[in-house]
């Protein structure tokens, strides 16, 4: 097996300053997240060598637990897109919110919300000025948005990085609605528009982990994705 130097994770700035000055209820409102969960922050590398920048949505029960974010059932389906692309372990992946939403409609609600995004793109300040990040994926639309603001920014203007948004992982599961004729189209569904991301990004990623050949999607989820 392959040996990955440390990460020193929050102990090295700007992570640690963003770990202690963070954001509670006066910006997230109770009523639209569960701030008595507490913030969850990110998952991945934070040392410099993220070729990939993910950005999700927001932390659910599994990502509580763990206190990183995407390792339920969308991380694991974000990890096997990223090993399409050659991305084993170099990725970083931010959330648009810190914390847990209350359904879909807590966060349209607060997509907008300026003090939400200006300590946001602290995080992707840190993560993307003057990084070897070689491309950014945003999964759904509010993941879209959070990183349009941020690319809207002076910061983020300064910055040329290959973006692509693609259908949210467990997208097909909130579409089907228990369904099983309806979830296999919706993942369908996903697979093609994950096959169009994988030929834009592909030729962004300069520095793979591992230099593959590209394999799109089938039509079905397997257990290997």
């Amino acid at each position: 097996m392959p040996s990955h130097p440390f990460d020193p994770g929050y102990a090295q700035e700007p992570f640690r300053s963003l770990c202690e000055d963070y954001p509670g209820e006066e910006t997230y409102p109770a009523g639209d997240f569960r701030v008595e969960w507490g913030p969850v922050f990110h998952r991945g590398r934070l040392d410099g060598s993220a070729r990939v920048l993910v950005v999700g949505q927001d932390p659910a029960q599994h990502e509580v637990v763990t206190r990183r974010i995407l390792v339920g059932a969308a991380g694991q389906r974000t990890q096997g897109f990223l090993a399409r692309l050659g991305i084993d372990s170099s990725y970083v992946m931010v959330n648009a919110f810190l914390y847990s939403v209350f359904g879909q409609g807590g966060g349209e609600r607060h997509a907008g919300d300026p003090a939400i995004a200006a300590y946001r793109n602290r995080w992707l300040d840190a993560l993307l000025v003057d990084s070897d990040v070689e491309a950014v994926v945003a999964l759904g639309r509010l993941a879209e948005l959070a990183f349009q603001a941020w690319k809207d920014s002076p910061a983020g203007q300064g910055v040329d990085v290959t973006f692509q948004r693609i259908t949210h992982p467990t997208a097909p599961e909130s579409a089907a609605g228990g369904d099983p004729e309806r979830y296999a189209e919706a993942v369908r569904s996903m697979l093609s528009n994950w096959n169009a991301g994988l030929e834009r990004l592909r030729p962004a990623i300069r520095h793979p982990d591992v230099d593959r050949d590209l394999r799109p999607y089938g039509e079905a989820l397997t257990d290997a994705d």
